[in-house]
């Protein structure tokens, strides 16, 4: 199993930015997809950005142009940038890595970090 450490969410004012960062160990040479969810009360998880290990990235519709993932070298930690941040924006984060293992694919999460975005 990968843990994962998340950090860096908090309150911060519409407009404003965040930078959350998700830090793998374990067995990360099997992870294939790195990524953040996020859920708002009383609303379903969603996707929010993924970068795959050759590097493409995925982001939901709402975020795209606001929002960058990335990952470092060592490819042992995520990022997500948060710019122009929006009310609806407010929910728990979660960082999640895919992995393939066995001959199947497995993702492990992280605890999750509140981002609340509110003047």
């Amino acid at each position: 199993q990968v843990q994962l450490v998340e950090s860096g969410g908090g309150l911060v004012q519409p407009g404003g930015s965040l930078r959350l960062s998700c830090a793998a160990s374990g067995p990360i040479f099997s992870i294939v997809v790195m990524g953040w969810y996020r859920q708002a009360p009383g609303k379903q998880r969603e996707l929010v950005a993924a970068i795959t290990k050759g590097g493409s990235t995925n982001y939901a519709d709402s975020v795209k142009g606001r929002f960058t993932i990335s990952r470092n070298n060592a490819q042992t930690t995520a990022y997500l940038q948060m710019n122009s941040l929006k009310p609806e924006d407010t929910a728990v984060y979660y960082c999640y890595a895919r992995r393939f293992t066995n001959s199947d694919y497995v993702d492990d999460w992280g605890q999750g970090t509140q981002v609340s975005v509110s003047s």
